[in-house]
């Protein structure tokens, strides 16, 4: 399996609401509830509305579509890190998974996967 790295420095934020997002940048993910509107982007692109915001994540993709059927994919990278102590936030898309971590360990995460037989493209 692929993991394509992602270029760019990410943001995880809580914003008021979803007014002054741009939604055609490469990178957007909402999520709404009943108790927040959620928001990972390109810190570049934090909204002034912001409440709260995380800084200093990197990304990788799982490259290519997933198909539903598929189990277990997210659960196996994200256990082969947390045993090595490499902390994630995960989102899933339609197609495929894209899993962040903080950016002092994303070439350990990365170094991770690798030997354990994921080939790391981009």
């Amino acid at each position: 399996m692929e993991i394509k790295k992602l270029d760019g420095s990410f943001s995880v934020c809580k914003v008021i609401d979803y007014t002054q997002v741009d939604l055609g940048m490469e990178f957007c993910f909402i999520g709404k509830t009943d108790e927040e509107n959620s928001l990972v982007c390109l810190t570049e692109f934090v909204p002034h509305n912001t409440i709260e915001r995380d800084d200093g994540w990197k990304a990788f993709r799982i490259q290519g579509i997933l198909d539903f059927s598929l189990i277990g994919i997210l659960s196996q990278i994200s256990t082969l890190l947390a045993e090595n102590r490499v902390g994630i936030f995960a989102v899933s898309t339609y197609n495929t998974d894209y899993i962040l971590v903080k950016k002092d360990n994303y070439e350990k995460a990365l170094g991770i996967l690798e030997n354990a037989g994921y080939r790391i493209i981009g």
